[in-house]
């Protein structure tokens, strides 16, 4: 461990105890700014992966992330926003953390060591090989992970890695390793902070840009938008405004009638179809919406 970047003390912060609140913030904001420059150095890696996971998705299989600690939490919470984000089935994108569901919101002692977990727990969501397994871990050597990774690897699926420390033992174990070095963190051995932030942006890059590329995104909207509150209803009214000039009360229409998916009331707005010819349209296109009125005007 001592060893480890994500372990060692921030000279920068070596006397943060005695620092007042603004203080305090304005020495993490300047640690935080140093993120994605770290994450910068590895875009090439998580292009990569991207590509990786769009052709997985794509011919049927799924992405599951693994992790414990933050680091399992960071990957759940990808997950679940893929839903609402991008209407994608709950089961396209899965998190998995050490300990199971207590573990999201309590420290469950113990149960990051057992890398036997791993393998039971993606046996238990059926992983094949035609699957992609991301393993995240700040430290790089978290035995779950790495119990993950060696199974997903057995299997022929395949495997990411996540670290915040360089030549990791997970990254030795993956097809793709995406090394980060952040430096130590403001509380040393804290990797809620800077490592979890770096996470945060990598799991961001690695589902949104997959899911761009399977054309859930039209230039840069959020097309296939799942409606499932008033929010999301709005939103989806206001997309439909702007891609086929319709009044809100119109766009309302048009929503009712395309059972609330934005791309198929576009269609049958600019293309002058009903709803099912609209859906076998944008289905014979792979869901890319840009492909199916490519030929319309804008």
């Amino acid at each position: 461990m001592t060893n480890l970047t994500t372990e060692q003390a921030n000279p920068e912060s070596a006397t943060i105890d005695q620092m007042n609140s603004l203080e305090i913030v304005n020495l993490i904001n300047r640690e935080d700014a140093k993120v994605a420059a770290a994450v910068r150095i590895a875009l090439p890696e998580i292009a990569e992966a991207v590509d990786v996971i769009a052709e997985a998705i794509a011919g049927g299989g799924r992405l599951l992330y693994i992790g414990a600690g933050t680091s399992g939490r960071l990957g759940i919470l990808d997950a679940v926003e893929c839903v609402p984000t991008f209407s994608a089935p709950p089961d396209i994108v899965q998190g998995l953390i050490a300990g199971g569901g207590p573990a999201v919101t309590r420290s469950i002692e113990g149960a990051e060591d057992q890398p036997e977990l791993a393998r039971q727990n993606l046996e238990q969501r059926g992983l094949t090989a035609a699957d992609v397994v991301c393993g995240i871990a700040a430290s790089g050597r978290t035995p779950y992970v790495i119990g993950g990774l060696q199974y997903a690897r057995s299997l022929g699926a395949k495997t990411i890695a996540i670290a915040c420390n360089m030549d990791s033992p997970i990254g030795a174990l993956a097809d793709i390793s995406i090394g980060v070095d952040v430096g130590p963190e403001v509380i040393a051995g804290s990797t809620r902070m800077k490592a979890g932030t770096a996470q945060k942006m990598i799991l961001n890059m690695l589902s949104s840009g997959a899911m761009i590329r399977l054309g859930k995104v039209y230039g840069n909207l959020m097309v296939d938008v799942k409606v499932s509150n008033q929010k999301l209803a709005e939103r989806a009214c206001q997309l439909i405004m702007r891609l086929t000039g319709a009044d809100a009360e119109r766009a309302r229409e048009l929503l009712a009638g395309a059972n609330n998916e934005v791309k198929a009331a576009v269609v049958m707005t600019r293309l002058g179809v009903e709803y099912d010819e609209a859906r076998l349209l944008l289905e014979g296109a792979s869901g890319k919406l840009r492909a199916v009125i490519s030929d319309v005007a804008e």
